[in-house]
């Protein structure tokens, strides 16, 4: 049996994810941010890509570095297969992942723990190579890995029926639409236009541990034409979020009619 307190965790989830439907005037998903004490901060990167994937995290990393709040450092790597098949979550880290998970229907997968005072404290970015048809576009790939790493610092995305916004947030084909834009920026300092009493990135060389386990989906709280928002309780008052980028014949075309 579910118990009350996960369907209770479940149902605020759900309601998340009604009200983070993005338009283009805001884009942020839900204000989830990175608690941190200064007014910018350095996010530390963990890269669990094949040597495919190389040139593509270096420029997301390059572009979303190019905002006045965040800035991205690989620290650490790990390209087994082993590592990249698991992608497991660090304690104040990001990680970015790629590797053949399987035809499930998703085709990048970005997930967020949020501590129980809503900020993130750990991420995993995942690129699905079962689907390498479709990144045999580069400018696909460019769009998803931008995209797949801007959910991490808590954007959503600037459209949801596939116009072009010339964003990665957007669910365009538009050759254009491969790395941020100025209001993706400027989405940014909105979101950390304030200070927290505590940081929940990692700082220095501090060692930071890394999940044991692979955190469990939980149950789906949003469908969108391209896109699902999944949610499940962390077990420690905390909440895992998904963002699933659904694969080619996978989108839920039949909310366009």
């Amino acid at each position: 049996m579910v118990s009350k307190h996960i369907l209770r965790q479940c149902a605020l989830a759900a309601t998340i994810a009604t009200v983070s439907i993005a338009a283009y005037a805001s884009h942020s998903w839900n204000n989830y941010h990175w608690a941190r004490t200064t007014s910018s901060f350095t996010l530390q990167v963990i890269d669990s890509v094949s040597s495919d994937w190389n040139d593509e995290l270096s420029l997301s990393l390059s572009q979303w570095s190019q905002s006045q709040k965040l800035d991205l450092q690989i620290t650490g790597s790990d390209d087994s297969t082993r590592a990249r098949k698991q992608c497991r979550a660090v304690a104040g880290k990001i990680k970015v992942c790629n590797a053949a998970y399987g035809f499930n229907g998703w085709l990048g997968l970005a997930s967020i723990n949020i501590d129980s005072q809503g900020h993130i404290t750990r991420g995993t970015a995942k690129m699905n190579d079962s689907y390498s048809s479709y990144f045999a576009s580069q400018d696909e790939r460019r769009h998803v890995m931008c995209q797949e790493v801007g959910h991490l610092f808590g954007l959503g995305h600037t459209s949801e029926d596939g116009s072009s916004q010339q964003t990665c947030m957007d669910y365009s084909t538009d050759p254009q639409s491969t790395a941020p834009n100025q209001h993706d920026y400027a989405q940014l300092e909105a979101i950390y236009n304030h200070l927290d009493s505590y940081n929940s990135y990692a700082i220095g060389a501090a060692l930071t541990a890394e999940s044991k386990d692979v955190p469990p989906m939980g149950i789906r709280v949003r469908k969108g034409v391209f896109d699902e928002m999944w949610a499940a309780p962390d077990g420690k008052g905390g909440i895992w979020v998904h963002h699933v980028t659904l694969a080619p014949g996978h989108e839920h075309t039949e909310l366009l009619d």
